[in-house]
């Protein structure tokens, strides 16, 4: 393994394994002498085996030593930090850094699949790593200090993806490490932004990514898909500020490199920047009359993320969404309709056919031929059952659960969604090495024989899952 791969080592392998825990209600004079006697800077507190919370000599000296404390008084559950953050043990060594990074932290708690406390994982776990690895890009990005050094760090992030893919990095690994890092630029942008010209902004809204980026599923991006949420009783001059903010905001994202969306589907704009009841008012529109561009605009933003601000409005929403959609079949349908529509680019004999002219002839527009069939009937069968939350991965597993899925059906279809999802990453760093605009058109000629036959087998599971759905939706009633 590469030395930019070891970034990508489960956690399991890397945690500390032998952690000193305490129980909520023991003296604190007796934390703090088991944490002279092993030598240690924390200490979890545990309660029924379950890890709720965690003390540090940071704690110790800020709570207890400057607030002048008798610690033989003090219990460990009055000064620890709660809840304890946590990570899975089959997470990766990045995905600790983004979280200790988000949270201004150095250590997590490592769980297994129950919650249950496996290890402590801190942030010299990562001091080996290569210098160019996403942990450095993720350093520089958390001190960045203008717009204009997270356009450098952006173009800096799309060479960094370029130079994982050539060692050999998993697709998978690949895309969330490019998710990641599009939340953290944008979060920091945000943070600049308000704190130079809006300190004073209400703190009553919520900045929501949508799409594909609202999955974590957005690789190199070629545009922007993003809303506002905020608080009914907003003042006049809070709401006036906001818009400001949100105009502020947006052009700048745009300096630093993401295009403006072509739809218009920017928090920017009035029509995706409204109120909590506002948008629940926008929502029964669109679910009453599903006409194209309302499965559009409704598609988009059900998959819906806060980036940043309230997550209850965002809670709110989803919540909206899933009862309303209960008594309403008819929008649903017309999502899956929609989803077969792009019929995959495959000929009479199984040959895949390429664009015939214009500037991407010999090409195919990896997203039309099989990603959005796929993901956009996904979303048409998990909300159907109440599945709001998750990437295309977890709906694949939750309507498996559920029994809609057949054990079969499902990885074939995950792994068709893997192959192209694989693909389309390619064609963007392609056109990042030809120093162009990442785009999602794959030029087949690049594509050897092995590869044209996964991306065969690929596009005709994503025909296979059109005519499941065309069954499922009852579609062939549609037009009569």
């Amino acid at each position: 393994m590469s030395a930019e791969n070891v970034f990508f080592t489960p956690i399991d392998r890397i945690c500390q394994g032998d952690v000193a825990t305490c129980c909520p209600d023991q003296p604190l004079i007796e934390v703090a002498e088991l944490m002279r006697a092993r030598n240690i800077s924390s200490v979890v507190v545990q309660e029924r085996k379950e890890p709720i919370g965690i003390i540090t000599d940071r704690d110790l000296r800020n709570k207890v030593v400057a607030a002048g404390l008798d610690p033989r008084q003090v219990l460990a559950r009055e000064v620890m930090s709660s809840p304890l953050v946590t990570i899975r043990e089959n997470g990766y060594l990045f995905e600790a850094l983004y979280l200790m990074s988000r949270r201004r932290i150095h250590r997590l708690g490592v769980v297994d699949g129950e919650g249950r406390l496996q290890g402590i994982v801190t942030d010299t776990d990562a001091l080996r790593l290569h210098s160019r690895s996403p942990q450095q890009l993720m350093k520089a990005i958390e001190e960045a200090e203008t717009p204009a050094e997270l356009a450098t760090l952006r173009r800096e992030m799309e060479q960094l993806v370029l130079h994982l893919h050539g060692t050999g990095v998993a697709t998978a690994d690949l895309v969330q490490t490019v998710a990641l890092l599009n939340d953290r630029l944008l979060i920091r942008l945000i943070e600049i932004v308000r704190a130079a010209r809006y300190p004073d902004l209400t703190d009553r809204f919520a900045f929501l990514v949508l799409g594909s980026e609202g999955r974590r599923e957005q690789t190199l991006a070629t545009d922007q898909d993003n809303a506002i949420v905020y608080a009914d009783d907003l003042s006049e001059p809070e709401l006036r500020q906001l818009e400001s903010f949100s105009l502020d905001l947006i052009d700048n994202l745009i300096a630093t490199g993401l295009p403006a969306c072509p739809g218009g589907i920017m928090a920017k704009n009035p029509e995706w920047r409204r109120s909590l009841s506002e948008w629940q008012q926008v929502l029964d529109k669109w679910l009453r009359t599903p006409t194209p561009a309302h499965i559009l605009a409704g598609s988009m933003f059900f998959d819906l993320r806060t980036l940043y601000g309230d997550p209850l409005l965002e809670q709110h929403l989803k919540a909206d969404i899933i009862a309303k959609l209960k008594g309403n079949n008819l929008f649903l349908v017309h999502s899956a309709a929609n989803a077969v529509s792009f019929c995959p680019p495959l000929g009479w004999f199984g040959g895949i056919k390429g664009e015939r002219r214009g500037p991407y002839r010999g090409c195919i527009e990896i997203k039309k031929a099989g990603v959005f069939a796929i993901t956009e009937g996904l979303k048409a069968m998990a909300l159907q059952a109440g599945i709001s939350e998750g990437r295309t991965h977890e709906r694949v597993r939750g309507l498996q659960q559920a029994g809609i899925l057949e054990g079969r059906q499902a990885e074939s279809l995950l792994a068709a969604f893997d192959v192209l999802i694989g693909l389309r990453l390619r064609a963007q760093l392609l056109a990042v090495e030809r120093g162009s605009v990442p785009n999602n058109y794959l030029p087949l000629a690049h594509l050897n024989r092995i590869e044209l036959g996964r991306l065969r087998l690929a596009l005709e599971e994503v025909r296979h899952f059109q005519n499941f759905l065309r069954h499922r939706f009852h579609l062939h009633q549609l037009n009569r």
